[in-house]
């Protein structure tokens, strides 16, 4: 009997940057047949090079788009027409879940399959095995390709949109918290603490447990008033040393419109401390 040989899938990679190019190069290197196209970047080597769009996705399993957000209509739109029967347009780039709605209606007005998948970590490094998430009508295919490849795929049950939604919440808390420590490392240099901050921040971060988000937000309702005050300070600290308060002011703001939601729930439902300050859990000086 004949020796049954697995079928090598055939995938195209629009965009070879980074992060595109890091991926084709996994997925050469697994096994597959790789198509690249990037107007600015030649294919290596191991990718079978293509003259656009609609050439690279001619024939492919599975298309995977990783050039940008500003870029991702444009070309789906140009390689949509070379996109088979069966195969999937999965939209890599990081992008509002509007966007990637738009582009499966986009992709559905040509009988085409989309799935919005979401790049969870930094691709250098981990290349392929970069954990996803994937939404939307191809999201299963994307899983069963790439997946036998190497690839660190999870399938979300919802439409287009929700994966792209789970990775910008993720962000506004790692790029919100990286973008606090810059601030707050930047004004400590100025001030010639620079070094007793770095060491503060390590230990918080070190002491973090399971507990550290509820105590967070419990913390940030109950004592919004006082903190909002302390972050006003903080930014007019800030800007004495030369430095934008662009996190101090955020964080003001955002304490000041808690507090001021919580007065509102506090006196619609006790009248009789209207005006009164002292008599709401969160006033200045409670802890």
């Amino acid at each position: 009997m004949p020796e049954e040989t697995t079928r090598r899938p055939t995938i195209a990679v629009l965009g070879l940057g980074e992060a595109g190019s890091a991926i084709a190069g996994d997925l050469a290197a697994a096994g597959a047949v790789v198509r690249g196209y990037d107007p600015a970047v030649p294919a290596p080597e191991h990718i079978v090079g293509a003259g656009g769009e609609a050439e690279a996705a001619d024939g492919a399993d599975l298309v995977l788009s990783v050039n940008s957000a500003h870029d991702a209509v444009g070309a789906l739109r140009a390689g949509v027409a070379g996109v088979r029967a069966g195969a999937v347009w999965a939209d890599l780039n990081t992008a509002s879940p509007g966007l990637k709605r738009s582009l499966d209606g986009i992709a559905r007005a040509h009988g085409v399959r989309f799935a919005d998948v979401a790049i969870m970590a930094p691709v250098p490094g981990r290349g392929l095995r970069t954990p996803m998430l994937a939404s939307g009508d191809g999201a299963a295919e994307v899983a069963a390709v790439l997946t036998p490849l190497g690839a660190d795929v999870e399938v979300l049950p919802d439409g287009p949109g929700a994966a792209a939604a789970r990775k910008l919440l993720r962000s506004v808390f790692f790029k919100g918290l990286a973008a606090a420590v810059v601030e707050s490392l930047e004004a400590a240099r100025s001030a010639g603490c620079e070094g007793w901050l770095r060491d503060d921040i390590t230990a918080e971060l070190t002491r973090a447990s399971a507990g550290t988000v509820d105590r967070l937000v419990t913390g940030t309702h109950r004592h919004s008033v006082r903190r909002a005050a302390e972050m006003a300070a903080a930014a007019d600290m800030l800007a004495d040393l030369g430095v934008p308060p662009l996190m101090a002011s955020a964080s003001r703001d955002l304490l000041e419109r808690l507090s001021a939601e919580a007065a509102v729930r506090f006196d619609q439902t006790d009248p009789g401390t209207l005006g009164d300050p002292s008599a709401r859990s969160d006033a200045p000086g409670l802890r």
